[in-house]
Order: C-alpha cells, then sequence, then structure tokens
C-alpha cells in the first residue's frame, strides 16, 4: 500500500475528471458539428476525420465516466459551451483552443492520481487520452494553413 503522499486522492481526482469529462461532451458536440455542417469543397474531406474524432472523444467520455464511478463520484452531465462558426478558419481555431483547454485539463486530472496500482492505469489511461487529442490537435493545426 503507497503511503499518503502517494495514495490516490479520490475526491481530489473525481472532481478533476468531472472538470475534463465537461470538456470531452463538448468536444464530441463541436467534432460532430463542425464535421457535418462545414462547407465548400475544400472542407468535405475533412468531415469523416472530424467524424472519427467526434466517436473517439465519445470513447473516451466514456471512459472518464467510468472512472469518475469507480471511486464512486458522480459523472457531472454539465457541458462546457460549445462553440461555432461558419468560418473554417475561425472554426479551426476554437476547436485547437477547446481541445488545448481539454488536454491541459486531463493533465490536471493526474497530478492527484498518486502511486497506487489503479493510480498508474488512470494515470496511463489519460496520457492516451491526450496523445489521441494532441494529435487531433496537431492534425487541426495543418488543415487551418492555406
Amino acid at each position: 500500500m503507497a503511503d499518503s503522499d502517494e495514495a490516490l486522492d479520490r475526491e481530489g481526482a473525481v472532481k478533476k475528471l468531472n472538470n475534463a469529462l465537461r470538456l470531452q461532451h463538448r468536444s464530441v458536440i463541436e467534432y460532430t458539428l463542425v464535421g457535418a455542417a462545414l462547407t465548400g469543397f475544400q472542407y468535405q474531406g475533412l468531415a469523416a476525420k472530424l467524424a472519427e474524432y467526434a466517436a473517439a472523444e465519445l470513447e473516451d467520455a466514456r471512459r472518464v465516466a467510468e472512472k469518475i464511478a469507480s471511486f464512486e463520484g458522480e459523472p457531472t452531465t454539465v457541458v462546457a459551451k460549445p462553440r461555432w462558426s461558419a468560418n473554417p478558419t475561425e472554426v479551426f481555431e476554437f476547436l485547437i483552443e477547446d481541445e488545448t483547454e481539454a488536454i491541459e485539463a486531463l493533465q490536471a486530472s493526474i497530478e492527484v492520481t498518486g502511486r497506487e496500482g489503479r493510480s498508474e492505469a488512470l494515470e496511463h489511461r489519460l496520457e492516451h487520452i491526450i496523445m489521441r487529442k494532441q494529435e487531433q490537435v496537431d492534425f487541426l493545426e495543418r488543415a487551418k494553413r492555406s
């Protein structure tokens, strides 16, 4: 058993994970809207990729909610306010900013995980979500260039 300094802070983890979850909810909505509603020939090829991102966000939201429940917490139903613009450059900026905020919230969730076995598993899961989201941000950065 880990000492008290290295033990999982369940209450802290639930709070941090719920903050990340409300941003995950927003990510699902934003990727869905942008993939479905962005117009122009040059953007139609991105629709399927953005739909894949929305599905991945939904799957990760489920995983985060499961972790919250496993720590005897209640997963939030709060959704961070989604943003939209018909201007492709602006909407990609919104996605990049919002995903960066979500990445930072996930990173902040790692701080309270401790050093127990279940803590390490949570940290590993969060790192995978962060990596996937960062790859999406990188894609969006490349896509918004002219």
